[in-house]
């Protein structure tokens, strides 16, 4: 399965610790993502040399191509949210984790065909995450690219 993995990019404080290990439980279960670069301390760094129009229509191709989103929403982003507001679209699974005590927007929570997992640590997400894309791999496909 092809997994676009989302996190905000634009905070330094976001945790690449779970971010990273959510990559690695991807990865380790045969997984594509083409978005692997969101684990990186210089991730946006490594975009430099490529234009704004460049960057969007390439994350979005490549959400295009994706069998589900999960998105880490602890740290707010304008470009996760884009992306799980494409993906509801796309009628692409979704799921956003947040880190306990983290206030995420109401309105992305309320999202329909988006489920949503607090959790409090790495094995938290990562269990939420497996339960996700097993009922993902389960359900028939029946989605339309907007």
């Amino acid at each position: 399965m092809t997994v676009y993995l989302a996190a905000a990019m634009t905070n330094p404080s976001h945790d690449l610790g779970v971010i990273a290990g959510l990559l690695t439980c991807l990865e380790t279960e045969g997984h594509a993502v083409p978005t692997r670069h969101v684990a990186h301390q210089c991730a946006r760094e490594r975009d430099v040399c490529v234009s704004d129009r460049e960057l969007a229509e390439r994350d979005l191709a490549w959400l295009r191509g994706s069998d589900a989103l999960v998105a880490e929403v602890s740290s707010p982003s304008h470009g996760v949210g884009i992306e799980v507001a494409s993906a509801v679209q796309m009628e692409l699974p979704t799921l956003i984790l947040y880190r306990e005590g983290c206030t995420v927007s109401r309105l992305l929570l309320g999202l329909q065909r988006v489920e949503s997992a607090c959790y409090r640590d790495l094995d938290g997400a990562r269990r939420a995450m497996r339960a996700f894309l097993t009922r993902v791999a389960a359900a028939p496909r029946d989605r339309h690219d907007g």
